[in-house]
């Protein structure tokens, strides 16, 4: 088993990285918004019973928010004027 699969649940984490950053919720609201409802999923799976998959969950939440920091992905984008 490779180490991203076994640490994420992904096969390959750079190319879930690339997914996130043409997703609808990215595009729209920013990475901070990707990374709550991943954490909003995690605390699901716990409910009912998948520590794994929510373990899984969170270090693709984490991994996420280091790109966050590292400028690599935005935080939030720029909402018109109401």
């Amino acid at each position: 088993m490779s180490t991203d699969l076994q640490m994420y649940g992904v096969d390959d984490i750079n190319a879930f990285v690339e997914s996130v950053k043409n997703c609808a919720t990215y595009k729209l609201v920013g990475g901070f918004m990707v990374v709550a409802g991943m954490m909003s999923d995690a605390q699901e799976m716990i409910a009912y019973n998948s520590p794994e998959q929510a373990r899984q969950t969170l270090n693709r939440a984490k991994y996420l928010q280091f790109k966050i920091a590292d400028g690599e992905l935005d935080f939030a984008k720029a909402v018109g004027a109401y």
